[in-house]
């Protein structure tokens, strides 16, 4: 059955969120390099070409002032991590744009960054994972140009994430417990997905009205 995020967040552990939220070091698992379909490499090496730059643009005044709320509150939650202004205003543009084009909640995806980096642009873990959102390397391979060196660059970084957990997602059939453990390739286990959902709390965001 189909997993809610309702019933995800009740079932969140605070013994499990503190394993990952204690360590100073980045958490990322170990990203399996599964066997796809033609039509789904296909897809995600076009999701990750498009160059297009994360400059938002609003047909109504209204959405524009949300957002722009949006970016004044996160970018005060984000200060005591990236102190510069500018670093922290760029990095919370580019989650926006990134996780609205894959179809994410923005909030979903600062709460899997925290997790996996804690925010830190060159984070890497044991295993070799990069970035912001800890990207595997091997992924530049399949799906990109060859060059690893990329998932240090911000966009890039977020652009590979957010495209590989939208595939996990539908792989899963929107079942984001399995997805999430998919992205840390720890599939099945609870701590992993129960210390992301936890995290997105600190990073919701309520339009004012």
């Amino acid at each position: 059955m189909r997993t809610t995020v309702a019933k995800l967040a009740a079932q969140l552990t605070l013994t499990a969120a503190g394993v990952f939220l204690l360590s100073g070091a980045a958490q990322a698992g170990n990203q399996k390099e599964e066997a796809m379909a033609d039509s789904v490499r296909l897809a995600l090496a076009r999701a990750i070409a498009d160059a297009a730059p994360p400059k938002p643009k609003f047909e109504r005044i209204e959405d524009r002032i949300q957002y722009l709320n949006w970016l004044g509150e996160m970018s005060s939650r984000l200060k005591r991590r990236i102190p510069d202004y500018q670093t922290r205003i760029e990095l919370l543009e580019t989650i926006w744009y990134e996780s609205r084009r894959a179809g994410l909640e923005p909030a979903l995806v600062m709460g899997l960054m925290q997790v996996e980096s804690g925010f830190r642009k060159y984070a890497t873990s044991i295993v070799g994972a990069r970035g912001y959102m800890q990207v595997m390397p091997f992924w530049s391979r399949v799906i990109g140009d060859g060059d690893p060196a990329k998932l240090f660059k911000m966009q890039a970084n977020l652009r590979y994430g957010c495209s590989i957990l939208r595939m996990y997602i539908d792989m899963e059939k929107g079942d984001l417990y399995l997805a999430l453990g998919r992205y840390n390739g720890s599939r099945g286990k609870p701590e992993y997905p129960n210390a992301v959902l936890s995290n997105w709390k600190n990073w919701e965001y309520k339009p004012q009205s």
